[in-house]
């Protein structure tokens, strides 16, 4: 294989800053490794993953630390100090701005200290760790009736240290405000060493701290004599608006804030202390809510509406266009929820909330009657509401890469206005991106006048990062000619930074800069953010100089136009993988907390690795291959990641070339090769359970195969079901059905088989088993071997062309198999015609009987339900769901994510533990939990295996 070319990524200007601290680097790995408990990782991957947030902005970090306490947080600042190196604190990464990627020492706070420490219902506080997940807090606060209140599209990853450190908002900040006014207290370090806590100051503390000694003193006394002279420019020149994120806090310390430095902190991007510990603030959750869906012909219409919606006093109001609505359409995104929409062009989603449900739904219909919306739609069912604002939260992702359309970036992407000013400045807008002929979908905050966009820039020609400049220049002279604020939700970083002065003028900008001087006078934390900010189109992920390695695949990747690196840009950077709580994506995330082990992190090592620096070694590259690893190839991704990134995909076609011609681990050839074993066992099936069960032999071949020893290895039936059926039965006259029999069901579990031609032929069909051909190469596929993989598929269609031929729907009963014929099979056989047929016809039981109209005999018992990953990602469950609903049980469908065996994965060694605890996070304690008389119900052959060996239940 020829080396990598180096891109001319490395001619960055973030690249050039990343190289002087090259020998330096050594030496603060060296002492970091000394002196701290955390994780340490200065190796390219680390840095490779890290180089990124959910900007436009690119620059690769010196190293990354995760510190496991605040002592280890001191500790990497003595370090960085000794050697002048900058440091960067994140959160989830989500940062739209750029204020998450440095060349910087990188200390990722949400792997570790991520802990609630108090809550206090009585005083309505929470103490929390920095690393905190906002929806882990509320998880907390809800059990006492209360909730941290700001709620960002990204609750369920983003961290409070990072809220902090963005200001950030969200749809109940109409009511209850922006982070910095729900902060009580702040523990913070300061690049020089000094732990302090921070918060509202009265006169007489004021003149106490003042008088004291120490670094506090010092600091304090220059926050005073700041408030003195810039009091007057910040009264007369801070817009007054809702969303004013943009800038310092510094209307924080003037008296009639009462001095409140914590607050004064919130939204500096990590550019003045590092957050070791924080007190907030909660509100009491209120007991009923409804929601108002107003429908207008044009999202500007809606923005007209506003200050008329506002009368009815919303604890939400939020907008959304067409285009947001068009792109989750050609995605196949949120049906019930656009099902539920109003006929029109723009929306506002109104929430309304109380004490008192009826008073509520009163208000509501108050509400839904009034002109001017064309049509509208009252919502009190809290699973309707809970539909509509997924949607919404999915705005930026389903814009960002919508079928079919550019590619869109953000870059102004939040900008402000006071809320009866929204109409006219969305019209303004409107104009200014015809005039660049720029398309951009719109949505965002309407009722705090914060307008969310994504636009088509060019951000790749020299040409097209000129006009991009251009635009945002004359962006930010259009809203703040409308009194608005550059950013309303993601601050300054560095897409904004620059720009201060158009906003506040130099004068406040100058006191911006000593406030930043005043914590940080070295310059030492997350420089080149906010004040002093670096241009905003330089360090761009893309630009003039983005020209990847664009390597032949094996894969088709049909919906990226045949391009890996166009695959890698689908990743945006919005962190859903990084969820720990709830569906299946991403099951090592959930069971590591290692940034490595998400999808996103996968992805932008992949980026890396086509950019060619600092992930240098091409398919043979270490850090990729390890990043891919503990990849489940549960393909959730592929539907619960808005943006569609298929890591299953990428991960075969990463392995495929890495071992082009090299020995693979031994596990692709004891599992991959899975169908030739079975077969030959299948020769004489009690021979091979009892070696594989032999004390001294079965250790023996577990070692061999590159299995773990604590797993037990599925036995082999005593007969094949394809020997147990016998002669294949006359023609019985019903519709013609075809019975895949796959490797499990002929090979392991032979009554399943005849159970579902059973069932099948009692709902009338006529049912053939497809004989002869027992693998749909899943095995060979998710262990990288492409090749064989299209050869069974090959095989596959052969073995079924006769039945499709005839018009025969095909009934597969293990779901990684429909997967594969519904999906993989259209990547490895683009050009074969029997493809989209094939494709087309096969069904699952449950979707077959449901189609037959089918009613099961009743059943009167409890049934949980585990649901395999490919189901749940690529086939759906709507149908199993009805027929289980049919059957009269009491049904509980788990939210348990993968089971965690995923195929081979579980069996392998070196991936057990990871294994185990994907699947203690929630399957495994809900069967121990279970009754013995209760049925534990799986579709997956993986997923039985995994239960009956951790819990001991038959599935």
């Amino acid at each position: 294989m020829p080396p990598v070319p180096l891109s001319s990524a490395s001619t960055r200007r973030g690249s050039r800053r990343a190289e002087r601290w090259e020998g330096d680097a050594r030496r603060l790995e060296r002492a970091l490794r000394a002196a701290i408990e955390g994780d340490v990782r200065f190796d390219a991957g680390a840095r490779g993953a890290y180089a990124t947030d959910a900007s436009n902005y690119r620059q690769v970090p010196i190293g990354v630390v995760a510190p496991r306490s605040a002592d280890d947080v001191l500790a990497a600042l003595a370090a960085c100090r000794d050697i002048g190196a900058p440091v960067l604190s994140r959160g989830a990464g989500t940062s739209l701005a750029g204020q998450c990627c440095n060349v910087a020492l990188v200390l990722d706070f949400s792997r570790y200290l991520n802990n609630v420490l108090d809550v206090d219902a009585d005083a309505r506080l929470a103490r929390v760790e920095p690393g905190v997940v906002l929806d882990d807090l509320n998880r907390s606060a809800l059990r006492r009736g209360l909730r941290f209140a700001p709620d960002p599209a990204t609750h369920s990853r983003c961290t409070i240290g990072g809220m902090i450190g963005n200001n950030a908002c969200g749809v109940r900040s109409l009511k209850w405000g922006k982070t910095v006014d729900n902060v009580h207290a702040l523990q913070v370090a300061t690049y020089d060493g000094a732990v302090m806590d921070v918060g509202a100051t009265s006169p007489e503390q004021l003149a106490r701290i003042i008088a004291g000694s120490g670094r506090q003193a010092a600091l304090y006394t220059a926050l005073r004599d700041l408030r003195d002279v810039s009091g007057e420019l910040v009264r007369s020149r801070f817009p007054r608006m809702p969303r004013r994120v943009s800038g310092y806090n510094l209307d924080q310390l003037l008296d009639e804030a009462g001095f409140h430095v914590a607050r004064a902190l919130v939204g500096t991007e990590g550019t003045c202390a590092a957050v070791l510990e924080a007190t907030v603030e909660l509100v009491i959750e209120p007991a009923a809510r409804a929601m108002v869906v107003l429908a207008f012909p044009d999202i500007i219409d809606a923005a007209d509406a506003v200050p008329q919606v506002l009368e009815h006093d919303p604890s939400g109001l939020e907008g959304i266009d067409a285009t947001v609505i068009a792109s989750l359409a050609r995605k196949a995104q949120h049906a019930a929820a656009r099902r539920l929409l109003p006929a029109g062009g723009g929306w506002l989603l109104v929430e309304l909330d109380g004490d008192d449900a009826y008073d509520v739904q009163q208000r509501a219909q108050a509400l839904a009657a009034q002109s001017p919306p064309q049509t509208s739609l009252v919502l009190l069912s809290p699973d309707g509401q809970q539909d509509l604002w997924r949607m919404r939260e999915a705005g930026l992702a389903a814009a960002a890469h919508s079928p079919g359309q550019p590619m869109s970036w953000s870059g102004w992407e939040d900008s402000a206005v006071a809320p009866e000013l929204l109409g006219g400045y969305l019209r303004d807008l409107r104009e200014l991106l015809g005039a660049y002929g720029y398309t951009g979908s719109i949505y965002g905050h309407f009722g705090d006048g914060c307008l969310h966009t994504r636009t088509d820039f060019d951000l790749r020609t020299t040409e097209g990062v000129a006009r991009f400049r251009g635009f945002i220049e004359q962006a930010a002279d259009l809203v703040t000619s409308h009194g608005g604020s550059l950013s309303g939700e993601h601050g300054d970083g560095q897409a904004r930074g620059e720009l201060l002065d158009v906003m506040f003028g130099p004068e406040l900008v100058d006191m911006f800069r000593r406030f930043k001087a005043a914590w940080d006078p070295g310059g030492g934390m997350n420089p080149g953010k906010v004040i002093d900010a670096a241009p905003l189109d330089a360090d761009l992920r893309l630009g003039d100089a983005y020209r990847p390695w664009e390597p032949a695949t094996r894969l088709a990747f049909r919906e990226d136009g045949g391009s890996l690196s166009r695959a890698t840009l689908r990743c945006v950077g919005v962190g859903e993988c990084r969820k720990t709580t709830s569906g299946v994506m991403c099951p090592s995330f959930m069971a590591t907390r290692d940034e490595i082990h998400s999808t996103r992190g996968r992805a932008r090592l992949l980026f890396e690795m086509l950019e060619g620096d600092p992930v240098r070694g091409g398919w043979r590259d270490e850090h990729v291959e390890d990043a891919l690893s503990l990849c489940l190839s549960c393909k959730a991704c592929k539907t619960e990641c808005p943006v569609g990134v298929d890591m299953a995909a990428y991960k075969a076609e990463f392995l495929s070339h890495r071992y082009e011609g090299r020995i693979r681990p031994a596990a692709a050839y004891s599992i991959g090769l899975i169908p030739f074993w079975a077969r030959l066992a299948s020769r004489a099936p009690g021979l091979a359970n009892r070696a594989l069960g032999a004390p001294g032999i079965g250790p023996l071949l577990k070692r061999l195969a590159g299995i773990h020893s604590r797993r037990r290895p599925p036995r082999f039936a005593a007969q094949t079901l394809s020997r147990s059926l016998g002669s294949p039965p006359a023609a019985a006259g019903g519709r013609p059905v075809a019975l895949w029999l796959d490797t499990f069901v002929e090979h392991f579990q032979p009554e399943v088989g005849r159970a579902a031609l059973t069932v099948l032929t009692a709902a009338g069909n006529d049912v053939h088993a497809v004989r002869g051909q027992a693998c749909c190469g899943r095995p060979l596929y998710e262990f990288g071997m492409l090749d064989a993989a299209r050869r069974f598929l090959e095989r596959a269609l052969d073995a079924l062309e006769p039945s499709l031929a005839e018009g025969a729907e095909v009934v597969v009963l293990e779901p990684s198999c429909a997967a594969m014929f519904r999906d993989e099979l259209g990547e490895l056989l683009p050009r074969d015609g029997r493809v989209k047929l094939l494709a087309r016809r096969t069904v699952t039981l449950a979707e077959l009987l449901i189609r037959n109209d089918y009613s099961p005999p009743p059943l009167d018992r409890e049934i949980i339900v585990q649901r395999h990953c490919h189901s749940q990602a690529v086939i759906g469950y709507d149908a199993d769901a009805e027929l289980l609903s049919r059957l009269g049980a009491q049904i509980e469908v788990l939210d348990s994510g993968c089971c965690g065996m995923a195929g081979s994965f579980g069996y392998e060694r070196g991936k057990y533990d990871v294994s185990v605890a994907i699947a203690e996070r929630a399957l495994i304690p809900a069967v121990r939990a279970a009754q013995r008389d209760t049925l534990i119900l799986a579709d997956g052959f993986s997923c039985r295996s995994q239960i009956a060996d951790l819990a001991g239940r038959e599935a």
